[in-house]
């Protein structure tokens, strides 16, 4: 029996992660000094609504080696013997080595067990694990093997497309991703940055002067950069906006010959600290 496990930055619905039995070791983040774990203390809602008075950046921290251990121990209890721990990019967090550390004590523990345990490092943020992590899903009710699920996530990991934009460019500032002066002229000339994913980081690949523009950036450059025999879905999420993702998703109805899946899916407080009110983004994998 195949577990998978992830981290709560992959953003995935809470619909998804019980139909596919996904367990998630949380992040926690840092309000005014107290601590709260990742969508079991605090929900990107209520998250959300109290963002603009925070009077201090909140702080993001990874999960324990211990958190991720207490889930391989539940699962292997369950049954499994074969654990997928699929992790949002070393470049941007330490939830990868924590799980790697995880599985390290795990055989300590055990070290006649059988259980095989990989750790993914997704090179991927937010519903670009997160698409990682269904697709495996998807493939274990299919049948496909630890094996199978293991090599297609160490092939295509780099594949998984992100396109992110924001609303307000004061959190990518304080997220260390745009300098003073970037910000100073991209609100005086109303532009937007788009965010993708170069070499397990965020980087800026694009600037648009408003919401419009850069719906048909993402639209244009999907029509490009699409694989249509990878591509079995398509994520878009959003933090604050729900309308802006269905706008989005009826774009691409529209304006590209794209017929599967499209899930629209609220990125979650980890992720929502860093990038703020406001932002959109989209996951597909690549040419």
């Amino acid at each position: 029996m195949i577990k998978i496990i992830a981290d709560s930055t992959c953003d995935l619905s809470d619909e998804v992660l019980k139909k596919y039995d996904i367990s998630l070791a949380p992040l926690t983040i840092n309000i005014e000094g107290k601590i709260y774990k990742d969508r079991i203390d605090i929900q990107p809602d209520e998250f959300y609504g109290m963002m603009e008075a925070l009077p201090e950046f909140p702080t993001t921290g990874m999960p324990s080696p211990a958190e991720y251990l207490k889930i391989m121990n539940q699962a292997v209890e369950a049954g499994h013997d074969e654990i997928v721990c699929i992790c949002m990019s070393s470049g941007t967090s330490g939830a990868y080595q924590s799980a790697v550390l995880a599985r390290d004590y795990f055989f300590e523990e055990n070290p006649e067990s059988n259980v095989k345990v990989h750790v993914v490092d997704s090179k991927c943020m937010s519903h670009g694990s997160g698409w990682l992590i269904l697709k495996s899903a998807m493939m274990r009710e299919q049948g496909a093997s630890f094996e199978e699920i293991v090599a297609f996530n160490e092939k295509y990991k780099t594949k998984v497309k992100h396109f992110l934009s924001v609303d307000d460019l004061d959190h990518l500032i304080k997220s260390g991703r745009l300098t003073n002066a970037s910000a100073i002229i991209g609100k005086i000339l109303m532009l937007k940055p788009i965010m993708s994913m170069k070499d397990g980081k965020g980087a800026i690949v694009g600037k648009e002067r408003g919401l419009k523009r850069v719906l048909q950036h993402y639209t244009q450059e999907f029509m490009k950069r699409n694989d249509p025999e990878m591509t079995d879905f398509i994520i878009l999420g959003y933090t604050s906006d729900r309308k802006v993702a269905e706008n989005l998703k009826a774009k691409i109805q529209l304006d590209t010959d794209y017929s599967g899946d499209i899930h629209i899916m609220q990125m979650g407080v980890s992720v929502g600290t860093h990038v703020g009110l406001g932002a959109i983004s989209m996951f597909f994998v690549e040419k």
